[in-house]
């Protein structure tokens, strides 16, 4: 079966264009939904996912109707592929998993993306290096200044109620809690 995915951003642009050009190119069924690109957890979106199985295929207008980012659309391709899956691109024909030249193009680029990521890793690990070289605490300033993590600590130990504590510095009791004795 041929699923075909339309999606406009917001409620003013229509998705007719985009349901033509999927039934037309054989589409037998289209999902179709008003969501942002951005969103992960788009409806639509994992209900045509949902439904894809061996020899199926997903059909879209254009890769940015699928996907925001390269990572996101080599996801998606590879749990495609995972079903026995194929996909295709109306625009972009090099997006074509139906056919082995697109199977190997949409290989290249899920090759180029992984050692992005890697390169990216890297440089994050070295510059999480350098800052801690330099003494900089990485993460989240703590809610508590180191001052009153002492007076919490003397409350602590004179038996004052972890809640009362939290109360009066207006933080949750996990955090007071977390603070050791």
């Amino acid at each position: 079966m041929i699923y075909g995915y339309a999606r406009v951003s917001t409620d003013g642009q229509t998705l007719d264009a985009q349901r033509e050009a999927l039934t037309f190119a054989g589409a037998e069924k289209v999902f179709a939904e008003t969501a942002s690109g951005a969103k992960s957890d788009r409806e639509g979106l994992a209900k045509v996912l949902a439904l894809v199985s061996q020899g199926d295929t997903l059909l879209v207008t254009r890769l940015d109707r699928l996907a925001r980012s390269t990572v996101n659309l080599l996801n998606i391709l590879d749990s495609l592929s995972q079903r026995g899956a194929m996909f295709r691109s109306l625009t972009e024909g090099w997006a074509d998993t139906t056919t082995p030249h697109g199977r190997l193009t949409v290989t290249i680029v899920g090759g180029v993306a992984e050692f992005e990521r890697e390169l990216i890793r890297a440089r994050t690990g070295e510059g999480r290096a350098r800052a801690k070289a330099r003494g900089q605490s990485l993460g989240r300033r703590p809610t508590l200044t180191r001052h009153q993590q002492d007076e919490v600590r003397q409350r602590k130990l004179a038996g004052e109620a972890v809640r009362e504590i939290a109360r009066s510095y207006n933080v949750s009791a996990s955090t007071i809690s977390r603070i050791p004795i």
